[in-house]
């Protein structure tokens, strides 16, 4: 039976999963799946178009690819997926190296598209729009690659991070040592992701009121209030 695009990504995957990044090779790869190297350049070209596939697939699992971002409640999709590509990220050994440097794949455009729709409508231009998603975007890859750095040297350092004595001649930190240390990474994300989002419904405000409407594809749309922005009290953005 012949080898299936598919099937070798998700070998990749498992394989991810064991090994890391560094350990997956083009030829560890081969040898888990019974053929030799090159037969895996039918596939991709080089380790480069191995990991972008990989990242695609990691997402695919957390964004299903027929949701349909609304206009009027972009705040809430936008927020909503990016704590799903954070979960997916973290579903795997080294997620956020894995994710870094990718493109998206002819098959993620028409998704990214109807992003850029959904933003423009709602009252920005296509440039800005696509830097919202990029920004949110490297947040989430960022955001993460340092919690899995975090966690995993967690385990190896010899006392906890920031012991008490450190602070005690440092008083604003000694408030905000928790913070400091780390101690709830779904809060200190939420707070960032909150901060994003509310810049951007700064950014929507000020290009109306400069009279720089949306561009290109989709209606010129009034922006949001601000009821609802994202919080990480209210968890909805």
């Amino acid at each position: 039976m012949a080898l299936q695009r598919e099937e070798v990504v998700r070998t990749a995957l498992r394989l991810l999963n064991e090994v890391g990044i560094d350990g997956l090779t083009t030829r560890r790869l081969a040898r888990e799946l019974g053929v030799q190297s090159p037969a895996l350049y039918w596939h991709f070209k080089n380790k480069r178009e191995l990991l972008d596939l990989m990242a695609e697939a990691m997402l695919a699992d957390a964004l299903p690819p027929d949701r349909a971002p609304a206009p009027e409640d972009w705040p809430r999709w936008l927020a909503e997926d990016a704590r799903a590509k954070r979960r997916a990220l973290l579903a795997y050994r080294d997620g956020a190296r894995v994710h870094a440097g990718t493109l998206p794949t002819a098959d993620e455009l028409p998704a990214v598209e109807a992003q850029l729709s959904a933003l423009c409508q709602a009252g920005l231009r296509p440039r800005t729009a696509l830097r919202l998603l990029l920004t949110i975007d490297r947040y989430v890859m960022g955001w993460v690659a340092e919690e899995q750095a975090w966690r995993q040297d967690a385990e190896e350092r010899a006392q906890p991070a920031f012991p008490d004595e450190a602070l005690s001649d440092l008083p604003l930190l000694r408030e905000a040592a928790d913070t400091l240390r780390m101690t709830d990474h779904d809060a200190d994300f939420e707070y960032g992701l909150s901060v994003l989002i509310e810049g951007f419904r700064c950014a929507i405000a000020a290009e109306e009121a400069a009279g720089k409407g949306p561009t290109g594809s989709g209606p010129t749309g009034k922006g949001p209030t601000s009821k609802g922005s994202t919080g990480s009290g209210g968890r909805e953005a």
